[in-house]
């Protein structure tokens, strides 16, 4: 059996990744979700002086309070960088770290930096009044039932969660997964981290026939290849 910690993507939590537990435990895994401050039922703690390193802290607390090891850490899209400070802050508990559509940042780099810059100033205007992102659209494949599901749960995210630069000690050099939705918006925004993992030659590089939040809308396409990824 494998644990897989997820740190989840931007407006999301925990709750997003139901579609995926039983389909996880079937396979003989554990599949742990834990939700980020400020986001879906811990939305009740939203202020804009949360930022990038308070979510890095909110799993590195799951890690060391539940005393896991051995951890496959997956990150979707901004858990991307939440992931990689995890990785760093938390080396000894990790086992794999898997990217899932999502930013893999770089010592320096922060979300905004990562975005194309038609997609960055979107997400900076909507939040200039407020200090929050309002939620982003969801992929256009998303099944109507899935967008009415999804929608009421949707938070804004802080905006120093994609401010902050990330602060990293050294690379992971422990074992990395790229996983590529390949049915991408039209900014096409996580290819370059795809490339990257290519040229690095990471451990595995993965392309999923799927949009960005395959957790949703593929969800036994993406618990086959995870579970691959585990072996």
């Amino acid at each position: 059996m494998a644990t897989f910690v997820v740190a989840h993507g931007a407006w999301s939590a925990g709750w997003a990744w139901k579609k995926m537990r039983p389909l996880m435990a079937a396979r003989g895994h554990r599949l742990v979700t834990p939700t980020m401050t400020g986001l879906g039922e811990r939305s009740h703690l939203a202020t804009a002086a949360i930022d990038l390193d308070i979510h890095i802290a909110d799993i590195v607390n799951v890690l060391a309070y539940e005393e896991f090891g051995g951890v496959n850490l997956i990150g979707h899209s901004y858990g991307g960088m939440v992931a990689t400070g995890v990785a760093d802050r938390a080396r000894p508990r990790i086992a794999k770290l898997i990217y899932l559509d999502a930013f893999a940042p770089r010592n320096g780099d922060s979300a905004f930096t990562l975005l194309p810059e038609a997609t960055r100033a979107q997400r900076e205007g909507g939040a200039a009044t407020s200090g929050f992102i309002p939620p982003g659209s969801m992929p256009l494949d998303t099944a109507p039932e899935d967008v009415a599901w999804c929608t009421p749960k949707r938070a804004p995210q802080p905006l120093k969660t994609f401010e902050q630069a990330i602060a990293l000690r050294e690379d992971f050099t422990g074992e990395r997964h790229y996983i590529y939705c390949a049915r991408h918006p039209p900014d096409d925004r996580f290819r370059v981290f795809y490339e990257r993992a290519q040229r690095e030659r990471w451990a595995g590089t993965h392309s999923l026939d799927a949009s960005h939040n395959p957790h949703i809308t593929a969800p036994d396409a993406l618990a086959a290849l995870l579970d691959t990824i585990a072996r």
